[in-house]
């Protein structure tokens, strides 16, 4: 059955976290509040560049600079897959520049569902998502208005 297959954990190999990065980042690029997603793939990228399990090819320009101004990411290598995110200052010393992103290349199609895809990667980094409960909680309680009688201070 489909379903049971949707629920089987991921083991944690490099395939499976490039994998669970692509679909994270590819929902990031939509969702109404990314911050998260970001700092998820953000944190897994970092904890694979520091065990080797990710490579840093060079960078390349951005497709979508800020403030139209030229600006360059760095270009990372896992498992099957390419990822960007912002240089350090190191990077640019120590790194090549590619130049352009090269358009014809595409990751692989990948199918797996975002909850999936984030589980594996919190379980990896470490860091587990707020609930929205608590953001509810502080905004503060509506009152209905309270109107007095014709004639009555309000003060």
């Amino acid at each position: 059955m489909k379903n049971e297959e949707n629920h089987t954990p991921l083991s944690p190999t490099v395939q499976n976290l490039a994998k669970a990065i692509f679909i994270v980042n590819r929902h990031a690029k939509t969702a109404t509040n990314p911050k998260y997603l970001y700092l998820l793939k953000r944190k897994a990228l970092e904890k694979l560049l520091v065990e080797g399990k990710a490579k840093r090819e060079g960078l390349h320009f951005s497709r979508n600079p800020k403030n139209s101004q030229q600006q360059s990411d760095v270009l990372v290598s896992a498992g099957d897959y390419y990822f960007h995110m912002p240089p350090s200052k190191k990077d640019f010393d120590e790194l090549p520049h590619l130049g352009t992103l090269n358009q014809s290349y595409r990751n692989p199609k990948t199918h797996l569902s975002l909850q999936q895809a984030k589980n594996l990667l919190q379980q990896y980094v470490g860091i587990r998502e707020e609930s929205p409960l608590n953001n509810k909680q502080d905004k503060r309680k509506f009152s209905k208005p309270m109107f007095k009688k014709l004639g009555e201070s309000y003060f």
